[in-house]
């Protein structure tokens, strides 16, 4: 599945191959010209030989309905471009609230005015598979997952210390904390607190992710960022219940070890002074409490005996404040830490060595019941499969990935399917009583508990179980949920029985191209694979990754003002009068800086008034030709990348005029007329077409670097205006390269170039029957290099640069103009090797077999 260009969304489906019968005709003069291709200009029968900004509207206003009738009658084939909505969430409920809506309201709107702005933007989305996360029908569907989620032992509730975001007044989940423990969302400083939450147990897939990041050699950056996130998967958590005084008490507590096959050597388990045991609600606070002394290890009147082996340790509160990574509990085992052997000394606790060293250095298992005499490795596989079995723990994690935190205590969310009964505890809700859909409540003021607590005829209901009286849970889910899980629905959105198919899964997925920034990495991201991997092990689809090839696409930035206090101001607010920017009240001095478009930051651009003032096409070229698609674009439409694509279309409209006037003129084409100078001319028209068409072709299909597609057809167009007219009035090269110029052109530029491709359709006598003149330009086929193009020389001239400067060229073998090792040893064997780098130091070469050129980077 492909997916949308989502700096500007452009249509894939554009591109797929349907051609169309032949149109009606029209009489123009003496010629005959195809008629309802011939755009807005056939009422007056003449070709308008400028392009002005007249006329710019004009062929927008009469080709943007027909491109998107178009793009609805395309039949699928190998390719969709989905779009949806991930509308639940903090930023809809609080913008509802200022203005004084109801989130749903608000929401709905803003869908539909952000649809009439991809409308605008000529977009052509797959719109028979939109899908809206807020909608019951998709929720309904979330809701199922976190049963699923729920019967695997993957989603629970605990009571824990929090990240809380006071201005937000909700929960975020650790990867919504940035690194200067801030919210990610309001900028506001997160506080802790504790809390009863529900998490989904993502490090019980931590090791199958981390593994099958192997599996994604096209996540270029990202790969490695989720494998720092996800750290090193060496051990497993296992659990305990707690008792006191002998008592058990019913609480439990999980702890984790790197060592797990040496379980039965335990002396302890240790808790760090801020574990949610001794804060919040725990029955065991005030026994751990009471044996706290600040800065000294201390044995507390509890002990902890394990679901595993059944065995009984004390628990020790740690003088230190933290653990390694991100834990707050350990299991204390000092046959494989010294650090722990301290503490059980210290203590005076009793331990025992299960591991014993054979004479040939192998570790193998003592003491350690079904596990003795297995090799460390082997008791490493057999226990955590067996904690895995009986649901104790086991999951093979690091120490640094914790659980996923989905509670959030606000309205505008998917509601939790779970009902607390005084008997039962907690209750999924009956797959067959979804979607548990939101309570209408009038009032809210985004402050305090969850609103959904107030709708007390929602929240009082019977329990599933026993029928007895119950409450509903009361939180709502993270709103990454809902999109954790959306690539799916979009294989099959109308199934009213399931969330998908697993034939339409199983035939579009995994997506073949994702694009998404890089502020994703750790989250939705992350998410979106766990999910995946589920649903696999759940045996709704057959893969386990949902996205083969990543593009993390840059931002369009705009320009803030902000005062010493943080404050964001509006443009209007800034004087910009003087040499530094300042508040118009107060003259207060101004930081600038370029930041993501967003309303709280006064940043944003409305892209009406852009696409008035400078048209579809335009900023649709701007915003692929300002950048290559990995880098930010700072929008400032004052910059070269504006006027440049302006101007280029005015010379697509100069060369297309050039060639319908020469053709107009009443001489026949002839190419047997052509001088030896003009089919030398054409000759190699043809083949820097066939250049532009293979470098085109390849950033369409493998680096979607646009915007030096763009740079090709710009080259191209240029030497097609500098052609002599004998070559533009006899070659069929000229018409030919002319033909894809226009083809290549129109994904980024459909309404110009549907105009241009009108044009040259109505003139007689072509000279290159592959094109079909009779169906527009978007339903061309793709042009390809000439077959005698693609003979392959014996020899390559390979370009040779040294620190980014060009030096000459070198003759290379074609066998061997692939592989770096032997270009760099024929280039140093060379008489220009020999010349340039003979006694320097290389420290590295970059070989792109593409372009022919390899560049030494030296020591100066």
């Amino acid at each position: 599945m492909a997916s949308a260009w989502q700096r500007l969304g452009f249509c894939v489906c554009l591109l797929k191959r349907q051609l169309r019968g032949g149109p009606d005709v029209l009489s123009w003069g003496r010629r005959v010209v195809p008629g309802c291709t011939r755009g807005i200009y056939s009422a007056t029968g003449q070709w308008t030989r400028e392009y002005t900004l007249q006329t710019r509207k004009d062929v927008e206003k009469w080709w943007h309905p027909q491109i998107k009738d178009q793009a609805s009658r395309t039949p699928e084939a190998d390719v969709i471009n989905p779009m949806g909505w991930d509308a639940f969430g903090l930023p809809a409920e609080n913008a509802a609230i200022e203005r004084q809506l109801h989130p749903e309201s608000w929401t709905q709107s803003n869908i539909q005015h952000m649809r009439k702005q991809l409308d605008r933007l000529g977009l052509c989305f797959s719109w028979d598979r939109e899908i809206t996360t807020c909608l019951p029908d998709y929720y309904k569907w979330t809701q199922y997952l976190f049963i699923k989620l729920y019967d695997a032992g993957l989603a629970y509730q605990k009571e824990a210390l929090v990240n809380w975001d006071p201005v937000d007044q909700t929960v975020l989940a650790n990867e919504q904390v940035d690194e200067h423990g801030c919210s990610w969302r309001s900028g506001a400083k997160v506080e802790q607190k504790y809390l009863r939450q529900w998490f989904i147990k993502t490090t019980a897939y931590a090791k199958a992710m981390q593994d099958g990041l192997a599996d994604l050699p096209e996540w270029y950056g990202i790969k490695g960022m989720q494998a720092h996130w996800i750290g090193d998967c060496v051990g497993c958590h296992l659990d305990f219940t707690l008792k006191v005084d002998g008592k058990v008490t019913g609480e439990k507590l999980s702890a984790y070890t790197a060592t797990p096959e040496a379980i039965y050597g335990a002396s302890h388990v240790a808790v760090t002074p801020s574990h949610s045991l001794l804060h919040g609600h725990s029955c065991l606070k005030e026994a751990l409490r009471g044996a706290l002394v600040p800065g000294r290890d201390c044995r507390a009147p509890v002990t902890a005996v394990s679901l595993l082996t059944q065995r009984e340790v004390p628990v020790v509160i740690l003088a230190k404040a933290d653990f390694e990574g991100s834990l707050d509990s350990k299991i204390g085992i000092p046959s494989t830490s010294s650090e722990d052997t301290v503490v059980a000394q210290s203590l005076g606790l009793p331990y025992r060595s299960v591991i014993e060293t054979a004479p040939d250095g192998t570790e193998r298992l003592s003491g350690s019941a079904e596990f003795t005499g297995m090799n460390r490795q082997e008791a490493f596989l057999a226990l955590t499969q067996k904690a895995r079995r009986m649901r104790v723990g086991g999951e093979v994690t690091s120490d640094k990935l914790k659980d996923w935190l989905i509670s959030r205590q606000r309205y505008w969310g998917t509601p939790i399917p779970m009902v607390h009964c005084p008997a039962c505890g907690p209750v999924p809700v009956p797959l067959e009583d979804l979607p548990v859909t939101l309570p209408s409540i009038t009032a809210f003021t985004g402050k305090g508990g969850s609103p959904l607590a107030a709708a007390s005829e929602w929240v009082n209901c019977p329990c599933p179980r026993c029928k007895g009286a119950a409450k509903r849970e009361t939180d709502t889910m993270d709103t990454f949920v809902d999109s954790a899980w959306y690539y799916f629905r979009y294989t099959d959105p109308h199934n009213p029985h399931r969330p998908f198919g697993a034939a339409p899964a199983n035939y579009w997925m995994p997506v073949d191209l994702y694009i998404g920034g890089k502020e994703h990495a750790v989250m939705h991201l992350f998410y979106a694979r766990f999910f995946s991997h589920f649903c696999h092990d759940q045996k709704m689809v057959t893969h386990r990754e949902p996205f083969h090839k990543l593009l993390a696409q840059g931002l369009i930035k705009g320009q803030t003002f902000r005062l010493p206090s943080g404050q964001y101001l509006q443009r209007e607010e800034v004087d910009l009068t003087g040499p530094v920017p300042v508040h118009a009240e107060t003259r207060e001095e101004l930081e600038v800086t370029w930041e993501k478009m967003s309303k709280s930051k006064h940043n944003g651009v409305d892209p009406e008034e852009v696409l008035e003032q400078y048209g579809i096409d335009t900023v649709r070229l701007y915003l692929l030709f300002a950048a290559p698609p990995e880098k930010d674009i700072l929008w400032d439409v004052k910059t070269d990348a504006l006027p440049g694509v302006l101007r280029w279309q005015q010379r697509l409209w100069s060369l297309v005029t050039r060639f319908i006037e020469a053709r107009a003129s009443g001489e026949v084409p002839r190419p047997q007329r052509l001088s030896s100078e003009e089919k030398a001319e054409a000759r190699k028209l043809r083949e820097y077409k066939n250049s532009v068409i293979s470098q085109v072709t390849a950033h369409f299909t493998e680096d979607f670097s646009l915007n030096s597609a763009i740079s090709h057809l710009m080259g191209l167009s240029s030497a097609l205006l500098q052609a002599s007219r004998g070559v533009v009035l006899h070659s069929p090269e000229f018409e030919d390269a002319l033909g894809a110029l226009l083809v290549m052109a129109a994904p980024m530029a459909p309404h110009i170039t549907s105009e241009l491709w009108a044009g040259l359709a109505l003139v007689p006598r072509k000279l290159c029957s592959h094109h079909a003149w009779d169906a527009g330009v978007l339903l061309q086929p793709w042009p390809t290099v000439d077959p005698q193009s693609l003979q392959q020389p014996d020899v390559v001239q390979m370009a040779v640069l040294i620190n980014n400067k060009a030096c000459g060229q070198v003759p290379v073998p074609q066998q061997v103009a692939r592989d770096q090792d032997k270009v760099h040893e024929l280039v140093l064997q060379s008489e220009l090797g020999a010349r340039h780098l003979q006694g320097r130091s290389i420290k590295k070469a970059f070989l792109s077999p593409r372009t022919a050129l390899i560049n030494f980077l030296v020591q100066e």
